[in-house]
């Protein structure tokens, strides 16, 4: 596969912080995970303005969320998540350096785990 800018990017920025790759990719997987999000309220018929009024927020500020143009906490997207009835699930897993990942992905309010204890 043939180097592109971002590459090139990627590989300058490593050179001064050898943590950059794994920043790239935290930040893709909070992408994707904002995809699903927008993905599912659209699933849903949910209007932006629908949803960000349960969160307590504005449509534009949606907007921003979705667009990926805002880099929200963890709190934001939990509130995004239950406004459309669905939670956001946490589960660690090792990766290739023994050190731990990790994930989140969604699922319906309320469906927690029977005897999960903790």
């Amino acid at each position: 596969m043939a180097k592109d800018f971002l590459d090139e990017i990627i590989k300058e920025r490593t050179k001064k912080n050898s943590e950059f790759p794994e920043m790239v990719e935290a930040a893709l997987r909070a992408r994707r995970l904002l995809r699903s999000l927008a993905e599912r309220r659209r699933e849903l018929g949910l209007s932006q303005t629908t949803v960000a009024a349960r969160m307590k927020t504005s449509q534009s500020a949606l907007a921003r969320l979705e667009g990926g143009e805002a880099d929200p906490r963890i709190s934001t997207v939990e509130r995004y998540a239950l406004a459309m009835g669905e939670e956001l699930e946490h589960r660690r897993s090792a990766n290739r350096k023994s050190s731990r990942k990790t994930r989140a992905s969604l699922r319906p309010a309320g469906s927690g785990r029977k005897g999960a204890g903790g």
